[in-house]
C-alpha cells in the first residue's frame, strides 16, 4: 500500500511544484505567488478580493476631494510662506487640515487611488505660487539680487511639507521610534 501522491503544482504556474496552499481558498501556490499575511499565505485573487472590501470610495469622492485639496493648498500657498520661519511649523498643520477636511467631506470613504488623487491635487494647488516665486527669483537673479531666493525656498518648503503631510495623514503611515 505504498501509494505515490502526485506532486502539487502552482495554480498560476502549472510547471512549478509546490507544497503551499492559500489559507483562504486552498489553491496550490508557489513561493512567487504566495503573499504572506498575518493569517498565513494567500493567493493573489484572495488578497485582491480582500482589498476591494476596504475600497469604499465613490466616483464623486475623487472630484470633491480633489477640488477641496487643490483649493485649500492654493490658499495656504499664499499665506504660509509669507510667515517666514513659521512656515516650517504651519505647513504640516496646513497639510493635516487639508487631509482631515477631505476625509470629513468624503465621510471617511477610502481608496488607495483616492489618497493618491488628493495628494496630487494638494501638490498641484501649491504649484502656482511656487512657479510665481521661481519666476520672481529668476528675474531677481537677472538683476543681481538674491532676495527672491528666500521666497522661492519658503514656497518650495511649503509645497513639500504640505504634500507629504497630506500623503502621510491619508495613507495611515505610522512611524515607530
Amino acid at each position: 500500500m505504498n501509494e505515490q501522491l502526485s506532486p502539487l503544482t502552482c495554480y498560476y504556474h502549472p510547471n512549478t511544484e509546490t507544497a503551499l496552499r492559500c489559507s483562504t481558498c486552498e489553491k496550490s501556490i508557489c513561493p512567487k505567488c504566495a503573499i504572506l499575511t498575518p493569517t498565513g499565505y494567500r493567493c493573489k485573487d484572495c488578497v485582491r478580493g480582500q482589498q476591494k472590501v476596504f475600497e469604499t470610495a465613490l466616483w464623486y469622492d475623487y472630484l470633491t476631494a480633489s477640488v477641496i485639496a487643490l483649493t485649500l493648498s492654493f490658499i495656504g500657498s499664499q499665506f504660509i510662506p509669507r510667515l517666514w520661519f513659521f512656515a516650517i511649523i504651519l505647513s504640516p498643520i496646513a497639510g493635516t487640515v487639508i487631509a482631515e477636511i477631505c476625509r470629513a467631506v468624503i465621510q471617511k470613504r477610502r481608496s488607495k487611488k483616492l489618497n493618491q488623487t488628493i495628494t496630487i491635487a494638494t501638490a498641484v494647488g501649491s504649484l502656482p505660487y511656487l512657479l510665481l516665486s521661481l519666476w520672481v527669483s529668476l528675474n531677481a537673479l537677472g538683476s543681481g539680487s538674491l532676495a527672491g531666493l528666500i521666497g522661492l525656498a519658503l514656497q518650495a518648503l511649503y509645497s513639500f511639507l504640505v504634500t507629504s503631510t497630506v500623503y502621510y495623514r491619508l495613507s495611515g503611515i505610522h512611524l515607530k521610534f
